[in-house]
């Protein structure tokens, strides 16, 4: 999946600054509550008005907290199932956030129903698919599998929603969110079969 190809790079990049909060005395969750809170406000002040470039770009700068937690954690050696959770929580919130302020700019200025819709569409599998892997590891399976998942999503909503606001014709955004709709349910599709499978092992 692109999460764990992009993960390990976007770490070196960050490494300087985990160090700077390492030494200040910042703590995981303190970095991913305030990296929430920025992808929030970002999403639902600049998103709905239309401010797609400004919004992406402060969105991907709070987004990149995802990576500094970890690897603060890691590093202060305090790693544990809280920080795990915690971080997993504000995932939802924040994507949450993101497919919101686009729903919201297409109920608004945007005013377009079919795309509120798709948009609508799209908010609810990724929280279908980020419960997916978290309900199976519940029981003791695994689901990472899946071409969308969270890292794709994010890449390729907020690239697309970078461009517009760059200039580039709205429909590239709209046919960004339908590529999202058919790949996510493809992946809600993919994670069932997974899970499905794995459970009929245990069974026999």
């Amino acid at each position: 999946m692109i999460g764990s190809q992009l993960r390990p790079v976007v770490g070196k990049i960050a490494d300087p600054l985990v160090n700077v909060l390492l030494k200040w005395g910042v703590t995981p969750d303190a970095v991913t509550g305030i990296g929430t809170l920025g992808v929030v406000a970002a999403a639902l002040a600049l998103f709905p008005g239309g401010h797609f470039l400004v919004g992406t770009l402060v969105i991907t700068l709070f987004v990149l907290t995802d990576t500094i937690d970890g690897a603060l954690a890691r590093k202060r050696g305090i790693s544990g199932p809280f920080g795990g959770w915690l971080d997993s929580t504000c995932d939802r919130v924040a994507d949450g956030a993101i497919f919101g302020g686009l729903l919201l700019w297409y109920s608004g200025d945007g005013n377009d129903d079919v795309l509120v819709a798709v948009t609508l569409f799209v908010l609810i599998c990724s929280q279908v698919i980020s419960y997916e892997k978290a309900r199976a590891e519940g029981l003791g399976l695994t689901c990472n599998v899946g071409i969308m998942d969270r890292p794709a999503r994010l890449i390729l909503a907020l690239a697309a929603a970078g461009f517009v606001g760059m200039g580039v014709p709205d429909e590239l955004l709209a046919g960004a969110l339908w590529v999202l709709a058919v790949l996510s349910l493809i992946t809600v599709g993919q994670r069932l079969r997974e899970v499905h499978r794995q459970a009929g092992l245990q069974g026999t």
